[in-house]
């Protein structure tokens, strides 16, 4: 932790840790969706990309618990094989962080 409360100490700092979260995370999150559509555990390296983003961004913790609950509650009600609810976690994780990102880049969140 000494090193995350060196970088943060000025504006310019605390802007560079978000951003270097913000890419990190990013890229997790990203090849978790791939991970669903190819062999690997997709869903565990979404949950952890966002995790990730969730460190440092409020915004991504609630993604990623609403995601989690809706795809679950609806894979459960149509039965879904289990492809089908991991491409539909995929999906709504990926659709979620665009929509937030275009919502956070024009000021409304």
């Amino acid at each position: 932790m000494k090193i995350r409360t060196w970088i943060k100490k000025t504006k310019a700092g605390r802007f560079f840790w978000r951003v270097i979260i913000g890419l990190v995370g990013g890229t997790v999150t990203v090849l978790g969706a791939i991970a669903l559509v190819g062999p690997g555990p997709g869903i565990l390296i979404v949950i952890a990309g966002l995790g990730i983003l969730a460190s440092e961004f409020a915004w991504a913790a609630r993604v990623m618990v609403h995601t989690r609950s809706y795809a679950q509650k609806a894979a459960d009600k149509v039965g879904m094989p289990k492809w089908a609810q991991f491409s539909l976690i995929a999906i709504a994780a990926v659709l979620s962080i665009i929509v937030i990102l275009y919502l956070y880049s024009t000021g409304k969140i």
